[in-house]
């Protein structure tokens, strides 16, 4: 299969995957990737099965095509190709959990001395980064790398980037309890959908209203939240976006154990827990078993909360969420606390407070904590974070931390 006929048969498959017709997409491509003599063809071509394999929810598969793609683009040895290929490695492992292998990607990317082409993937590099460095509970690194997106986006007119970085900074502040700004960014992803998303995929429409809910919820206001996670599931269900329907799922039980209903939490953590476990999302299974064991709080069975928390733990320690590993402790200090278990309980206070310094979670400037509940918070350009009433408070002449100069606020 010649260069033209590769060319031909990559576009007939991807006119079958906009119009949902997945299976026979996959069909063309694949006959395509057997046939085809041509190397940019077949580097295209992987990146199509890489694409369709991410939103299936097929991570392994997805990280099997990305190394194929990025052993074609070193026999074409060409930079361009080189550094869309670890871009997709990077995102490959990102969705399996191997945060640190991202951010070791992203960096290779980001050291590649390619054309203008390779320069525009950099926004979606950083952004890739900053949701490694979010998976691995490093804020201001991944502070850093949400800006470096949100400028590549702003200056390369990029609306589509900044749909995704504005929900990844959503969940940035869903992390640290800044409800108002975790609800504030993917609102502003719905704004961007609205305004130059008629011809975009409906998966940005239905990753805002996901962002939307889960800040929704946080503030209790769960009618909003409910509303938006069922348009972001039927958006999910009919585009067959296994990942974002589990994420759905996750979010429906956490509005239902908000409101008590631990009958209706429990069977929809389940549901989800079934997808996300066969995808390789671990660290969408800590969050469920963390949402399982608060349930069994509610119902004061501290022993089945105390195995789910464990859980918890482990996957958290497997994958180097160190947010997730000092909630299981904050959690598990409250159940001995009501079994009146003294040495399990002093244990349970030092882990969190080892956790709270090694996170650098506390304001520079009041010394008291951040994220332990919902505050607002500033970053500064040099992306420290403070609470916004002690920058109010005492104006913002230097970085407390690096005593750089802020004579501005940062935008995030």
């Amino acid at each position: 299969m010649g260069q033209d006929q590769t060319k031909q048969q990559i576009e007939k498959g991807l006119k079958l995957y906009q119009s949902n017709d997945t299976e026979k997409a996959l069909y063309v491509w694949m006959k395509v990737l057997r046939k085809t003599s041509d190397p940019g063809g077949k580097f295209r071509v992987l990146g199509c099965l890489i694409t369709a394999h991410s939103e299936m929810g097929k991570y392994k598969e997805m990280l099997q095509y990305s190394l194929a793609q990025i052993n074609t683009a070193r026999e074409m040895e060409d930079p361009d190709y080189l550094t869309e290929g670890y871009l997709n490695l990077a995102r490959s492992n990102e969705k399996l959990c191997e945060f640190q292998k991202t951010a070791s990607y992203c960096e290779t990317c980001l050291n590649m001395q390619g054309t203008t082409v390779s320069l525009q993937l950099n926004g979606q590099v950083c952004l890739s980064m900053g949701n490694a460095y979010l998976g691995l509970s490093v804020f201001q690194k991944a502070l850093v790398s949400y800006e470096k997106a949100l400028r590549y986006a702003h200056n390369n007119d990029d609306k589509m980037l900044e749909c995704r970085v504005c929900c990844s900074l959503g969940n940035f502040y869903i992390q640290l309890k800044d409800y108002e700004k975790a609800l504030f960014f993917p609102c502003k992803a719905a704004e961007l959908v609205n305004d130059y998303g008629k011809g975009w995929s409906l998966k940005y429409r239905a990753m805002s209203q996901y962002h939307m809910s889960v800040a929704y919820k946080k503030l209790m206001r769960l009618a909003d939240a409910m509303e938006c996670c069922e348009e972001s599931m039927k958006i999910a269900l009919q585009h067959g976006d296994r990942p974002l329907q589990a994420l759905c799922l996750l979010n429906f039980a956490d509005i239902h154990r908000c409101q008590k209903d631990v009958d209706k939490a429990f069977p929809r953590y389940e549901s989800s827990m079934c997808i996300i476990s066969e995808i390789g999302n671990r660290l969408g299974q800590a969050s469920i078993y963390v949402g399982v064991g608060k349930c069994w709080i509610l119902q004061k069975e501290y022993d089945k909360a105390l195995d789910s928390l464990q859980r918890a733990h482990d996957l958290a320690e497997a994958i180097g969420n160190k947010l997730c590993i000092l909630k299981v402790h904050s959690l598990c200090e409250g159940i001995y606390r009501c079994k009146e278990q003294q040495d399990e309980l002093r244990e349970q206070v030092v882990k969190f407070l080892q956790c709270v310094e090694e996170l650098e979670l506390y304001c520079g400037m009041c010394g008291e904590s951040i994220g332990e509940r919902n505050q607002q918070l500033q970053a500064l350009p040099c992306s420290h974070i403070f609470h916004l009433k002690c920058l109010q408070t005492n104006g913002t002449k230097g970085c407390p931390k690096c005593h750089r100069s802020s004579v501005k606020l940062g935008f995030v």
